[in-house]
């Protein structure tokens, strides 16, 4: 089993959904690679576009479409302007030209070289996708990718995606391999194991560097959606509601940048309500933001961007664990267990419902918060374990396919009920747990195939069916 680095399972993303925006996005990436080292992007005459199933039925309201046009034009969501993006989308359409790779243009219109197939899905896997380029000489070359969750691709050919496997001097594939290496070296913290094999991809300075710019991110994700009033994108019309909190919450003090604002949370009154309000300001933020195509931590997935942030804000601002170590640990572990889930059951909404993204990074978060605030090996695990458990079976019928009805607001139930887990395992002895982290992770696969697929992404249940609103 292939290892995976934290820092795939935390990384700087774009809105509003991994599976539909990222993974898609990635895709055409790779197309245009695959293009590169087979023929020549010179000689391409024409590039197709077809997406089936999940990606297909929720992929106006995800922006499906929209990351496919990016990616085959060349761009790159980590750097792109992202309020140029609805400029570089509408030109695309009207002038009816792609510049494919950024390097030729070519026709392209939109609806017959990009179709959204809602009738058929491929085998491999719910979110699938086939690119079609044709060259001069009449020629094809065709690709299937499929979205697996958290900005992921995959394809039936294994030789079609370039292929870096790694193995660390200490594979992690479960939950009891972190207790036995930590045993066999006599580590008494869960983010020295991993911070060791993080070693298998960069140094130690360069993984310290990575989380505090994974948390500089995270910082300024939350500060832009604290401070943005207005309605979201797609036409349910919802209203943004964390500068509101934000508001309230800080009465009449005035900031003028991040770190002014950031020092006027730490010295804002705390008491109960008031904390629990905090956490939910920081989650909504952070998912308003991904509802509007903004740049997010993507941890595991888009959709459940916003609980680790709020955590970890959490623990910075209320907590006494505010050191960058924290933080690097917090994010270190965190990932891991995300990692566990990837590996082992699934961290897309249209394989396993919500439960694989609120839900995992709910258990993600939890296990980070155990660790700084003095968790033991096995109550950092023991926490992950409790916020995956009470979010078993947990449904994704997002409202007309926009990551917003429930998304928005699962985020914040999602980080309270790993802050609720990791205090229960802070105060338990896992020796006396009944369920193991590992068990609850096949738990909750065999409850993703069990479950009915239309609560997988398809908006064909659930709320997406029960809630009347005008077409988007």
């Amino acid at each position: 089993m292939e290892s995976i680095s934290v820092f795939e399972i935390i990384k700087v993303g774009i809105g509003p959904s991994s599976s539909h925006t990222m993974g898609p996005w990635n895709a055409a990436a790779a197309f245009i690679r695959i293009i590169k080292r087979e023929r020549s992007i010179a000689e391409v005459k024409e590039v197709f576009l077809e997406f089936f199933g999940s990606l297909a039925k929720t992929g106006i309201g995800h922006g499906t479409d929209i990351a496919g046009m990016l990616g085959l034009n060349g761009e790159d969501f980590t750097t792109i302007n992202t309020s140029k993006i609805d400029e570089k989308i509408e030109k695309i359409k009207k002038d009816q030209i792609i510049n494919l790779g950024g390097e030729k243009e070519i026709p392209f219109v939109y609806g017959y070289h990009l179709v959204l197939n809602m009738q058929k899905s491929l085998d491999f896997h719910p979110n699938g996708m086939i690119f079609k380029a044709v060259f001069e000489d009449g020629t094809k070359l065709v690709q299937d990718f499929y979205s697996v969750g958290g900005g992921f691709i995959a394809s039936q050919e294994k030789n079609s995606i370039e292929k870096h496997c790694v193995r660390t001097l200490y594979p992690c594939h479960h939950g009891s391999d972190i207790v036995k290496y930590c045993d066999k070296l006599g580590l008494k913290r869960f983010s020295d194991l991993i911070m060791i094999n993080e070693e298998s991809w960069r140094t130690p300075e360069e993984t310290r560097q990575q989380a505090l710019n994974i948390w500089k991110n995270i910082k300024e994700c939350i500060y832009k959606g604290v401070n943005k009033e207005g309605i979201l994108p797609g036409g349910l019309n919802v209203t943004r509601r964390a500068a509101g909190i934000n508001r309230k919450l800080l009465g009449d003090k005035i900031y003028k940048n991040i770190d002014e604002w950031f020092q006027q949370v730490v010295d804002a009154e705390e008491n109960f309500t008031n904390i629990n309000k905090w956490i939910a300001c920081f989650a909504l933020a952070v998912n308003e933001e991904n509802a509007s195509f903004g740049r997010i931590i993507t941890a595991p997935t888009n959709g459940a961007s916003g609980v680790i942030p709020a955590v970890l804000m959490y623990s910075q601002a209320f907590t006494e664990c505010t050191s960058e170590d924290d933080i690097v640990r917090f994010l270190l572990v965190a990932g891991e267990i995300g990692t566990l889930f990837k590996k082992n059951a699934t961290i897309s909404a249209a394989m396993g419902g919500c439960q694989a993204e609120i839900g995992v990074s709910s258990a993600m978060a939890a296990a980070g918060l155990t660790e700084i605030l003095g968790g033991s090996i096995g109550q950092v695990m023991m926490a992950a374990e409790i916020a995956m458990e009470h979010h078993l079976g947990l449904t994704c019928d997002p409202i007309k396919g926009l990551v917003q009805i429930p998304c928005i607001e699962r985020n914040t139930m999602g980080a309270m009920k790993a802050i609720t887990a990791a205090n229960i395992a802070l105060e338990s002895d896992p020796a006396k747990a009944k369920v193991s982290l590992d068990e609850v992770i096949q738990t909750m696969w065999e409850t993703a195939l069990s479950m009915s697929d239309r609560f997988k992404e398809t908006s064909e249940g659930g709320l997406a069916i029960a809630v009347n609103v005008p077409e988007c």
